[in-house]
């Protein structure tokens, strides 16, 4: 199987690994790709962002599967073209992917899909904004209706920093604010079925103790030894099995990963929000715990043919820390060099924001490296993650030093 993967991030890197273990994938090519995946895969200078040139390189290329790994493209329909051209895609349509282009369009259809989730208003005036902040109070979420590369929302007890942010935004969704912890839970779906994967935990903020401004997500872990047991069948039955048939009956079956952030309150499990493809930095922990083979998984949901499958997992687990350039999130310092990336057993390093200068390996982007540790317990996989990361040399370059301590702490007490 000839496969094209999209994307140039710690998750494209992750997928890579994944798609290349698995011994049906014989040739692996990534556009644009990164340092890390041209070590093993063949990659190609197309932006994600042009349509037509993915879609020419795909035909060139003749491969038998596209995997889609932003949302950018999927919100461009890139998908529609591919599909089209008579290419399996792993990745919604442009309709579908609005899940994660609108943030009101996806209340709508939770609203229509009976999904629990959050109290919201959707705003485009400024009296509509202050009406919608006074009804539910602090602390305040404010959410950027369109894509925002994961900064577009807001949590704050300040009035002033949730108008302000509302303010900025063309339209805007202010919602209440759910109490309890935060999950990730995915779905893979060929339009008519979807499977659930194991949950995993991310780390918004940029400092430790969940302080600091908000981040595309500075860690992850999985699985999560807190959550209640029948997480996954809940997520299914209330939330990815209806927005599935959902989509279906309006006529925008959605094929590829749909991702549900969670709120796990005292009322039960509450939607977040949805987004339309694999997150970063969950995927940096859950590929490496599927057991199930990745590629002809994928190929499988891209061509409506998910009836008699079932996930397979490894029994332990993974913990992913970000090393952040130094600036990150507001204004990341580029072009520093990096230097002593080690070779440690049970973890693996994965480019997000790098690129070779003449000198050698520098930063390109806020998250730098995705470290992911993987070991029989949380505390071992956490001590792979950061003895491997805390030997990684980026002049003035951060990263969280408690990403899955207390569930580790948890897990030991049980």
């Amino acid at each position: 199987m000839k496969i094209l993967l999209v994307g140039s991030g710690g998750r494209e890197h992750a997928l890579a690994l994944g798609l290349q273990a698995d011994p049906e994938c014989t040739e692996l090519h990534c556009a644009p790709g990164n340092p890390g995946i041209a070590t093993f895969a063949t990659i190609h200078p197309v932006a994600i962002t042009d349509n037509q040139a993915l879609v020419d390189l795909a035909k060139q290329l003749a491969v038998d599967l596209v995997v889609i790994g932003p949302e950018v493209p999927l919100v461009n329909g890139v998908a529609d073209l591919l599909r089209a051209a008579g290419i399996a895609t792993f990745g919604p349509s442009k309709a579908a992917a609005q899940l994660e282009g609108s943030k009101d369009f996806a209340k709508g259809v939770m609203r229509d899909a009976g999904v629990p989730t959050a109290r919201s208003f959707t705003c485009t005036t400024e009296s509509e904004i202050n009406e919608a902040l006074d009804s539910f109070g602090a602390p305040y979420v404010v959410k950027d209706d369109g894509l925002a590369a994961g900064k577009g929302v807001v949590v704050t007890q300040e009035r002033t920093e949730a108008f302000e942010h509302a303010m900025s935004c063309k339209r805007v969704v202010i919602e209440e604010f759910l109490d309890g912890p935060e999950i990730s839970l995915f779905g893979i779906s060929d339009g008519r079925n979807i499977l659930p994967m194991q949950p995993a935990q991310d780390f918004k903020r940029a400092l430790d103790g969940d302080l600091g401004p908000n981040t595309g997500g500075m860690g992850a872990y999985s699985p999560l030894p807190w959550a209640p047991d029948d997480i996954m069948d809940e997520t299914y039955e209330k939330v990815l099995a209806p927005m599935i048939a959902e989509m279906a009956a309006r006529g925008t079956p959605f094929v590829g990963l749909l991702y549900a952030g969670l709120a796990l309150t005292d009322h039960g499990i509450r939607v977040i929000e949805f987004n339309t493809r694999f997150g970063d930095p969950e995927t940096q922990v859950l590929i490496p715990l599927l057991k199930t083979p990745l590629a002809q998984l994928l190929y499988k949901a891209a061509t409506d043919s998910l009836d008699d499958v079932a996930l397979e997992w490894e029994s332990g687990s993974a913990v992913t820390v970000v090393l952040a350039a130094p600036g990150y999130p507001q204004s990341p310092k580029i072009n520093g060099a990096i230097t002593a990336i080690p070779e440690i057993e049970g973890a693996q390093i994965f480019h997000a924001g790098t690129s070779l200068a003449p000198h050698g390996l520098v930063s390109s982007g806020g998250r730098v490296l995705t470290v992911t540790g993987s070991g029989a317990d949380l505390t071992e996989a956490r001590d792979r993650a950061y003895r491997a990361i805390s030997q990684i040399q980026l002049e003035g370059s951060f990263f969280r030093s408690d990403i899955a301590f207390n569930a580790s702490v948890a897990e030991k007490g049980n």
